[in-house]
């Protein structure tokens, strides 16, 4: 799929009126959001969307999601919106959070791998609604990268792993969250996540008496059907092998420095991703630092980034330090185990 792609910045004259154009026209358009780079297609156009599956090398039991733009476009693509459904979206949307509902006949099989569900949401990103208001569509849109790969979170990452394969590429700086959107199932009465992401565990039972969790999202099951993108395949991963360090923070980095040294002296080039708090600790040279525990969301919003600034360097292993849990680390761990692998040892 060689393309001339049109790469323009969101603020330039007429590029989102062009973007727009585009989709409606069967094209790819690369937009911004506050989660991650989405690679956009018309999403009741399954010939368009087949095109993202090609562009991404993305496996096709890989399911969508939908963006809209106004609360009023959901009236055509579901069946039935719960009140579940009506809670999380007076609560959360527009913003990070994605909700599986009842789909309706217009959504193409292939946007939903043939489950009668479809995931949407209303991006937080205006320049990401524009677009989708001016396309008059809905607009699928999985993360803009080459499937497997980091997803992107800024204009360079979506150039690297898209260019020749998609019509164009609009620039709207940096995205702001770093992981994509939690997904949420909302077809029952008590909500179901199946991808943490931004909008926490702890943030859902502020306005939810019970949340439940997929068992998929830090378990390693092969066999699992995907009813969310992020459930069933290695994501998320930098070139190199990567190894998670977890448990006591001071026994993870004399764990982190036993293997760093275990590794160079067999002639491989590590790296170490670490924490503000333990910077100091590792004399390692290829050592990225993630940012203060105390500020999770910073560690989000690099986190991406640094695994592909890994494969800038060439490591050959990287070693990574775990986080708590809690809160958007849940979302963390989850990218950070898939990046890996679920190569984790607990120290």
């Amino acid at each position: 799929m060689n393309k001339k792609t049109i790469i323009k910045r969101a603020d330039e004259k007429d590029a989102l009126k062009e973007a727009a154009s585009l989709l409606k026209s069967g094209g790819l358009v690369v937009i911004p959001t506050e989660t991650v780079y989405g690679l956009g297609a018309n999403a009741l156009d399954a010939r368009a969307v087949e095109n993202i599956f090609k562009a991404k090398g993305r496996p096709s039991d890989n399911p969508l999601i939908v963006h809209i733009s106004d609360i009023s476009e959901l009236n055509n693509l579901v069946k039935n919106i719960t009140n579940t459904a009506k809670i999380a979206m007076d609560k959360f949307w527009p913003g990070p959070l994605t909700l599986v509902m009842e789909k309706s006949d217009i959504i193409p099989n292939i946007i939903t791998a043939g489950l009668d569900t479809v995931a949407i949401r209303m991006p937080d990103n205006m320049v990401a609604r524009q677009i989708i208001k001016l396309a008059g569509l809905p607009i699928a849109a999985p993360s803009a990268n080459s499937s497997g790969k980091p997803s992107p979170t800024n204009i360079e990452h979506v150039i690297e792993d898209l260019d020749s394969k998609v019509d164009m590429i609009i620039d709207g700086g940096k995205t702001i969250v770093g992981v994509e959107s939690t997904v949420l199932d909302v077809t029952g009465n008590i909500p179901m996540i199946l991808r943490p992401g931004d909008v926490t565990r702890e943030d859902l039972l502020e306005v939810f008496t019970q949340v439940e969790e997929d068992i998929s999202i830090m378990k390693d099951d092969k066999d699992i059907i995907p009813k969310s993108p992020g459930q069933k395949y290695k994501h998320y991963s930098p070139k190199a092998n990567m190894r998670i360090i977890t448990g006591d923070l001071g026994n993870i980095v004399v764990r982190i420095n036993q293997l760093e040294k275990i590794y160079r002296e067999k002639g491989l080039k590590v790296g170490i991703l670490a924490t503000a708090e333990t910077m100091d600790k590792y004399k390692e040279e290829n050592l990225l630092i993630l940012g203060a525990r105390k500020n999770p969301k910073e560690i989000a919003a690099k986190l991406f980034f640094l695994l592909r600034k890994f494969d800038k360097m060439n490591v050959d292993i990287i070693l990574a330090e775990g986080i708590e849990e809690i809160g958007i680390g849940r979302a963390i761990m989850n990218r950070m185990k898939k990046a890996a692998g679920f190569d984790i040892e607990k120290v």
